[in-house]
């Protein structure tokens, strides 16, 4: 359904257990991201209202995803500390060039956010099913199913604003460039890395 060329190595949710905290610190920090994502888009593109209406729902959302993993951080006794940066995101971000017509440069935002999200979703699902902790089983399996939403509403959006044959070309391109660049992260201790 995601469409992602290359799946994560289910071994992954084994370091993500190993390493909880800074996977749940990590995945606090992404939330605020995708709310941040979904507020620059409202003030970048503002006569798009179709996309406003539902990026401030988004907002809404990915601030009580945020206030959940919060939580959980907290209730475990973790600190936030200080946000990394997100490798991944910075490698995905560099595919398309810069620039371009105002609409192409929506379409890329929209397409980069639906690859985020879609991988989200992806390590979501395998963390509801490999984690030994049923609480946050049930937690990312929630959570799994908001990502998938998500991403659907990037790329629907996306396809809605560009050409829908360039668009599809793009994603399916990005695809293929995301799929050899998780060959090099999918080992790491954060939720896309």
């Amino acid at each position: 359904m995601l469409g992602l060329k290359l799946p994560t190595d289910p071994r992954w949710a084994n370091i993500a257990e190993k390493n909880i905290e800074d996977i749940l610190i990590d995945h606090a920090y992404c939330e605020q991201k995708a709310a941040s994502t979904a507020i620059s888009l409202i003030v970048s593109f503002p006569e798009y209202t179709e996309l406003v209406q539902e990026m401030i729902a988004l907002v809404e959302e990915e601030m009580s995803h945020f206030k959940m993993v919060h939580d959980l951080i907290l209730e475990r006794g973790y600190q936030m500390g200080r946000d990394r940066k997100d490798e991944y995101v910075i490698a995905v971000t560099k595919f398309f060039p810069k620039g371009g017509s105002r609409t192409t440069q929506l379409v890329h935002r929209l397409l980069y956010a639906a690859l985020i999200e879609a991988r989200s979703c992806e390590r979501f699902k395998l963390l509801s099913n490999e984690l030994e902790d049923p609480k946050l089983r049930v937690f990312y399996k929630k959570l799994m199913i908001s990502e998938a939403n998500h991403y659907t509403m990037f790329l629907n959006f996306a396809r809605k604003y560009g050409d829908r044959e360039e668009v599809d070309q793009k994603w399916k391109d990005l695809l293929t460039y995301e799929g050899e660049l998780m060959k090099s992260l999918s080992k790491g201790k954060s939720i896309h890395g």
